[in-house]
């Protein structure tokens, strides 16, 4: 459940030469159309890019495909405030999305919370302003829509999650008389660690007269493998003599004359 950065406050109407007010463009809200999907997943990317530098937490869906999905589930309630640009040509200047009941089976909310007083929120899932619209009363009027929204349905309040340091949006709710629910907050803590790598280390100088590795290396194969054949030749010679006492002429005689 994230919301971006809508503006502290409204700025005054700007006025003609004659003082009076001048209008400002018309806004629409609309439901979501599949074709506004790409649309309106560039118009996130957008509002929430600054969002997201300074939070641990993303403040809108991390992935496309996952935004694609949730128009898909039943429940969700998206809707797309519009006004109509110089060029005649409609543009994006607000989103929301909301939903009347905790869907899907690995969420974060717990119903019983709200249950046990009282409560029947309406869930707002995302609340987006365009950057370059905000202090035209825009995310006043998404904020409007919700409230309107969630009584028609018989929600008895609404329930958002807000980036602890994002305060402009703090501000906002606040003054529309949001307040805090949960204490729950981002904790860290710094741990003296170790590098898992040693450290640099010197070696032993050479010393003059020293073989080279590869000269050492080649002698000690050399030892290994004289030791070796002088060891299979002594085996060898043992096994010829005991052959040839067998052979000889008392051996036999001590073989036929037994006691």
């Amino acid at each position: 459940m994230k919301a971006s950065s809508p503006p502290p406050a409204e700025p005054s109407d700007a006025k003609g030469a004659s003082g009076a007010a001048l209008p400002g463009p018309e806004i629409r809200v609309r439901r979501i159309h599949r074709r506004d999907l790409n649309r309106v997943w560039e118009f996130l990317k957008l509002t929430f890019r600054n969002v997201n530098r300074q939070t641990v937490e993303y403040q809108r869906p991390r992935l496309k495909k996952r935004f694609l999905e949730v128009y898909e589930e039943e429940g969700v309630e998206q809707l797309i405030f519009e006004v109509t640009g110089t060029a005649g040509k409609d543009e994006i200047v607000g989103y929301t999305e909301c939903t009347f009941e905790v869907i899907g089976e690995d969420n974060w909310i717990n119903e019983s919370y709200f249950e046990k007083r009282d409560m029947r929120p309406l869930y707002i899932e995302e609340l987006a302003v365009h950057p370059a619209h905000q202090g035209q009363g825009i995310g006043g009027f998404v904020m409007e829509q919700l409230e309107h929204l969630g009584r028609v349905r018989g929600c008895t309040h609404l329930v958002l999650e807000v980036a602890e340091n994002n305060d402009n949006a703090l501000r906002f709710y606040r003054v529309r008389n949001f307040y805090k629910l949960d204490a729950a907050i981002f904790l860290a803590k710094k741990l003296q660690t170790e590098a898992e790598l040693l450290p640099p280390r010197k070696l032993r100088r050479k010393k003059a007269g020293d073989p080279s590795p590869r000269a050492a290396a080649n002698a000690t194969k050399k030892a290994a493998a004289t030791a070796k054949t002088a060891a299979t030749a002594k085996t060898a010679s043992a096994k010829k003599a005991g052959v040839a006492a067998k052979k000889s002429p008392s051996a036999k005689k001590a073989a036929a004359d037994p006691k």
